[in-house]
């Protein structure tokens, strides 16, 4: 008889503690929702644009590669004649007006030939190829043409195109700035119009890394000079840069 009494008191129990356990939960759940609600920090109201702006200025200044490469049957001999032809390519450059601070060595290398078009060459038929550029400044455009003439004249046989570029880029690249801003303007005020907002004040205005007052280089193909010595003067367009630059702009859409 007591063991029946245990068994219908468990059950009893165990409803009595789900009843309780309800009651107590059941006045928690609003107030943990509302303090859910409190502590959700609502959306930004914002538009975020990326503004490009470009302008188109004249290059003021140009660069080029200027080689000389000798292969002989030794080093010395290779060597010698290489360094001979180089001097005589520098004081061409000097005397056709280049200034020797727009002079630089850009690479020296010595390299010996050990294979032919049949494969390993004999020791007898080794072959030495010293070679030796300078990058050169060139500050009055007009005398590109001469100048490469003169250097190919002098001895230069391997010449790595021509880039024009700018020698102060800060004026172009603030032009270049001052219309990304108001690009980007344009496109957060085209797209508020197509949401039906309005346009408030800027949030945040970034540079975007890698576009800050890039600008494209006019260059001309090393193949235009390669074979030429002397006489009309090589023909050489500057033509325009372009100078590109991108900021990312975050604007409040007004109440």
């Amino acid at each position: 008889m007591q063991s029946l009494k245990l068994r219908v008191a468990i059950p009893t129990l165990f409803a009595f503690l789900l009843l309780v356990l309800a009651l107590v939960a059941a006045p928690l759940a609003p107030a943990a929702l509302a303090q859910e609600s409190v502590d959700s920090p609502a959306l930004p109201r914002t538009i975020t644009v990326v503004g490009e702006g470009k302008t188109s200025i004249k290059p003021d200044i140009a660069r080029v590669n200027i080689g000389v490469e000798v292969m002989k049957e030794s080093v010395q001999e290779a060597s010698a004649e290489n360094k001979a032809t180089v001097e005589a390519v520098l004081e061409a450059l000097k005397a056709a007006g280049v200034e020797e601070r727009d002079i630089q060595t850009s690479g020296y290398s010595v390299y010996v030939e050990r294979y032919g078009m049949e494969g390993p060459l004999a020791e007898n038929e080794l072959r030495y190829r010293v070679s030796n550029n300078v990058n050169v400044k060139i500050r009055d455009l007009e005398d590109v043409g001469s100048l490469l003439d003169a250097a190919i004249e002098a001895g230069a046989n391997n010449i790595y195109g021509v880039e024009f570029a700018l020698d102060d880029a800060s004026e172009a690249r603030s032009l270049a700035r001052a219309n990304a801003v108001e690009n980007a303007l344009a496109k957060a005020e085209e797209l508020a119009e197509l949401a039906g907002v309005e346009v408030g004040q800027i949030v945040s205005l970034s540079e975007i890394i890698g576009s800050s007052g890039g600008y494209y280089n006019q260059m001309v193909s090393a193949s235009a000079y390669m074979g030429l010595g002397g006489g009309g003067g090589t023909p050489v367009a500057p033509g325009e840069l372009e100078v590109t630059y991108q900021i990312q702009a975050v604007y409040a859409i007004a109440e």
